[in-house]
């Protein structure tokens, strides 16, 4: 299990666990944040429990506080790419209602990145947030389309390992 005090905001903290690692309580907490973000105010009424959660590969980040899960988002791997070479899925990003606009989401991307720069990173965005995914290097691909009634583009992030031997490439 990983904590990190964020300095810059006060009053979070950034958690990092698998499946195995969670306690019920962060499990509750977790989940009742990603049906409230959902379900309630979003009115998806699609699956959201996909056994995808406790997969081995699974990381589970959020920042808590003292109302419980502020922030949370969970990052899969696939066997396989589902885009160019991209194993890495950012997903389920949700923030509370009453702490959004604080950048908590920003701080959980940054988390990722920081650990699995390095590797090529895909998310499907809702439209609407793609410029924050842009700021960490996202670019979207393919057409937008709609995932549980919202609109959402696909959107893609090389490795910083790519990135690097792109730039040393001959011409």
């Amino acid at each position: 299990m990983l904590s990190i005090k964020l300095c810059s905001v006060p009053n979070r903290s950034l958690l990092e666990k698998s499946w195995r690692e969670l306690t019920t309580d962060e499990l509750y907490s977790i989940l009742k944040l990603r049906t409230d973000v959902f379900f309630v105010e979003q009115r998806i009424d699609e699956e959201e429990l996909d056994n995808r959660d406790q997969e081995p590969g699974t990381m589970h980040l959020w920042i808590a506080d003292d109302a419980g899960t502020a922030a949370y988002l969970r990052v899969i791997v696939d066997d396989h790419p589902a885009h160019a070479d991209a194993r890495r899925l950012i997903g389920r990003v949700a923030v509370r209602k009453d702490r959004r606009g604080e950048g908590l989401a920003r701080a959980l991307i940054e988390r990722v990145i920081a650990v699995h720069g390095d590797e090529a990173l895909l998310l499907h965005a809702q439209e609407y947030v793609t410029s924050l995914y842009a700021e960490f290097g996202f670019e979207p691909f393919g057409n937008s389309y709609i995932e549980a009634g919202i609109s959402h583009i696909s959107m893609y992030r090389a490795g910083t390992a790519s990135r690097s031997a792109e730039s040393i490439l001959p011409l």
